[in-house]
């Protein structure tokens, strides 16, 4: 036979303390406006700055492409 899981009743009075425990816990703590502008801007820095090396990735294979294409090879004609 099956056997009943344990249940635990939690009163009114026990139930008060526990939920302002979680909520402190659960709320973290609040940064300042210069913290969250800080954050702000080394997001967009790294969004830049990755664009830029790829952009730039991009434009040396093209430019190696363009170049070795265009110079004429002495065995072929």
């Amino acid at each position: 036979m099956a056997t009943k899981p344990n249940v635990k009743v939690i009163k009114r009075r026990e139930r008060a303390p526990q939920e302002t425990q979680e909520t402190a816990a659960e709320q973290p703590a609040k940064k300042s406006a210069q913290e969250t502008a800080r954050e702000m801007v080394a997001t967009v820095t790294g969004w830049v700055s990755e664009f830029q090396q790829k952009r730039r990735a991009e434009t040396r294979q093209a430019l190696n492409t363009l170049f070795n294409d265009a110079t004429p090879q002495p065995g072929k004609a």
